[in-house]
């Protein structure tokens, strides 16, 4: 139990999903228990005391201040590198790759693994691999590609069952079509893709991400299952066509495209 006149700051989480949070503290004639800028993770609706606060000199009252920033997911999230996505587009259908992992346009630090696909507006957008709807935005209508952009973008975030994310983002307006709790599989049709948020030009923008600090994420490698075998690296310019990995046919799959040609 904290001593009298002690101070504590504890963190809640009131959503069904893991946050992560940053919390920056700003003390006056106060000391406290830990660091004043901590990152942690909570599971979904895990309440925790993160801080307590003292006074440094009884004649002088304590002030603090503070603010915070906070993601979906978990820091400590160890993805399932034996995954393998599908493809975010229906069966069949093949579109170019305008930028791949670490195309130097927009595609390094923390979005260093993401996947820009050239698509018109209204293109069926497919779950590349199954989980929870999170996070939803549609109601923008707004691509630019000037300072302040990014806020006008519309997304689908997936938790997967490793507590990584999968982001889809410059949906069209009213372009999503899940709700947030909805239990999505791999395949299934979530949105259609748009121009909206920072973008110069109509495109899906696909990433797996893990929370870091700051409220922030950091895009991480995975792999994509084509009709061509599996494709670790997209390249800019490549054309790759889906192929489903759903369920229990998920391993043949996987095991008859390491079988094929594999694509670079």
């Amino acid at each position: 139990m904290p001593a009298d006149g002690d101070i504590e700051l504890h963190a809640r989480n009131l959503s069904d999903v893991p946050l992560t949070f940053t919390l920056k503290v700003r003390t006056r004639y106060l000391k406290s228990s830990g660091p004043h800028n901590i990152t942690e993770s909570l599971s979904a609706l895990e309440s925790r005391r993160v801080m307590v606060m003292s006074q440094v000199d009884g004649n002088k009252k304590g002030k603090y201040r503070f603010d915070y920033e906070w993601t979906i997911g978990n820091k400590d999230a160890v993805h399932d590198d034996d995954q393998v996505y599908r493809l975010p587009y229906a069966t069949g259908k093949v579109y170019r790759v305008l930028q791949g992992f670490g195309s130097r346009f927009s595609h390094t630090g923390i979005e260093q693994y993401a996947v820009d696909f050239k698509m018109t507006e209204g293109t069926a957008v497919h779950a590349a691999r199954a989980g929870l709807v999170a996070r939803t935005e549609e109601r923008h209508s707004v691509g630019c590609w000037d300072g302040g952009c990014g806020g006008y973008a519309n997304y689908i975030i997936i938790l997967h069952d490793d507590d990584t994310t999968g982001e889809y983002y410059h949906l069209q307006t009213a372009g999503v079509l899940v709700a947030v709790g909805e239990r999505v599989e791999a395949g299934d049709k979530i949105g259609l893709s748009g121009n909206t948020g920072n973008s110069a030009l109509p495109h899906l923008h696909f990433g797996v991400y893990r929370a870091i600090e700051r409220g922030r994420e950091q895009s991480i490698p995975f792999r994509f299952l084509s009709a061509d075998g599996i494709v670790a690296r997209p390249r800019r310019g490549g054309l790759y066509q889906a192929t489903p990995v759903i369920g229990k046919n998920r391993r043949a799959a996987v095991d008859s495209a390491n079988r094929s040609t594999f694509a670079n």
